[in-house]
């Protein structure tokens, strides 16, 4: 019977956030000081972006980019790309459920730290403040699943077969 514990304590699910980390930050203020000039009020554009990587067996690295583009009339008052990573053991959780979790759960659990990091960054610069909106990673997660389900289905019904990264 002592037998039977430590395996069934081998199969408990294991997920902790070892590291939480800035990767990259950078900001660009390109047409400086005559844009501060300007009295219009800018605008801004965000793209994010995740990525996962698993470093040994059960140690993954999940990233969160952010990069916000703040023009005035038409030219770039500021722009500014934060990465924050985090390492994450993670074991002995269904391979269907890996996915989803680090492309939903991780990115919760980081986001709020590049948000931070990156207003800071722009209220050091005595830029007009930004804070980045919160963001549903579920619901990037499933746009992205059905993005790709569309693709392969498109590529199968072409006939072509088409290597990873080739697509335009």
């Amino acid at each position: 019977m002592s037998d039977a514990q430590p395996n069934s304590q081998q199969a408990q699910p294991v997920f902790h956030l070892q590291r939480v980390y800035l990767k990259d930050l950078s900001l660009e203020l390109p047409n400086s000081p005559q844009i501060f000039l300007e009295n219009e009020a800018p605008q801004v554009e965000v793209a994010l972006n995740i990525s996962a990587q698993r470093l040994a067996d059960t140690v993954f690295e999940v990233a969160v980019t952010a990069t916000a583009t703040t023009k005035v009339k038409e030219q770039v008052l500021y722009l500014v790309e934060g990465k924050q990573a985090g390492i994450f053991e993670i074991a002995n959780i269904p391979e269907g459920q890996l996915d989803p979790l680090l492309g939903i759960v991780c990115p919760n659990m980081l986001y709020p730290y590049l948000r931070a990091n990156i207003a800071d960054a722009i209220t050091r610069a005595s830029l007009p403040a930004l804070h980045l909106a919160e963001v549903n990673f579920q619901a990037m997660y499933e746009q992205r699943a059905a993005q790709a389900a569309q693709e392969s289905q498109e590529q199968a019904d072409s006939g072509l077969i088409v290597p990873p990264g080739a697509r335009n």
